[in-house]
């Protein structure tokens, strides 16, 4: 074989590689429920759970707690069950957090009773949402 053949099976045999690993890391989304049976298990790999923020009749966020240091928050995240569940952020709030559609936490159990969130992802209300534009003269 030439050395160019064999650089090239390399490559390619360290992109499988690198495939495989990141494929085993992969995670998907679960419910507040299944995230603390894992817990029970003592699985303590990080879990992502998607929901909403829990929000009064108003459609106001209610259940979020700064701390006094404004370096870490609680909230409560209702999942697509409908579990609710207090989780912790050691971060300050994150901008428009509280106009967020869906909140996505990466994190796991501590205890029984509370969630604690490694890492938090929203997705927020787009500006670029389609509106109804009317041409002129029509």
């Amino acid at each position: 074989m030439k050395k160019g053949h064999i650089l090239g099976l390399g490559i390619i045999a360290i992109a499988i590689v690198i495939i495989m690993t990141s494929i085993g890391d992969a995670s998907s989304y679960e419910d507040f429920n299944t995230a603390k049976e894992m817990m029970m298990d003592g699985e303590d790999k990080p879990i992502h759970v998607v929901g909403e923020l829990k929000k009064d009749s108003a459609g106001e966020v209610v259940g979020l707690n700064v701390r006094e240091d404004k370096v870490s928050f609680t909230f409560v995240l209702v999942d697509n069950n409908g579990t609710e569940q207090e989780v912790f952020y050691n971060e300050p709030v994150p901008a428009d957090f509280t106009r967020s559609e869906s909140v996505v936490v990466i994190g796991s159990y501590k205890n029984e009773d509370i969630f604690v969130a490694d890492k938090i992802l929203m997705k927020c209300p787009s500006k670029y949402q389609e509106t109804e534009v009317q041409a002129a003269g029509m």
